[in-house]
């Protein structure tokens, strides 16, 4: 298993960039599981456990290839670029179709957490801030 230096890289340059903003939107905490090359020729699969406090929402992002988001604990709202929002509880999971600009809250009273799973395309940044 790789370390999770580069999604930290790509996180604390999104973070320093929205550190006031995320003072206000509590913290998101990730957790590298999985990252390993398949049979898809140019893709890998990067599977991680992502952990929100409450009233944590993320920054507007996207990813180079799906993702599969599984709600482990509490409530997440998902507003994925150009679809209504989609409120989930643990047991639910959700497909994000390659590029699709999304954002992650946690709309619950406590902590929410999400497993994470996604078959991107080797060496692209897997996470990418959205304007």
């Amino acid at each position: 298993m790789k370390s999770s230096s580069i999604l930290i890289t790509a996180l604390l340059a999104v973070g320093l960039s929205t550190q006031a903003a995320s003072a206000q939107q509590g913290a998101i905490g990730r957790t590298d599981l999985v990252q390993e090359p398949i049979s898809a020729q140019g893709h890998e699969v990067v599977q991680v456990r992502v952990d929100f406090e409450a009233g944590a929402v993320s920054i507007k992002h996207n990813h180079p290839g799906e993702e599969v988001a599984y709600v482990l604990e509490g409530t997440l709202e998902y507003q994925l670029e150009g679809r209504q929002p989609v409120t989930l509880t643990a047991g639910q999971s959700l497909f994000i179709p390659d590029g699709v600009a999304h954002v992650a809250r946690n709309v619950g009273s406590g902590k929410a957490s999400e497993l994470a799973t996604y078959i991107v395309r080797s060496g692209e940044k897997i996470f990418a801030p959205v304007k």
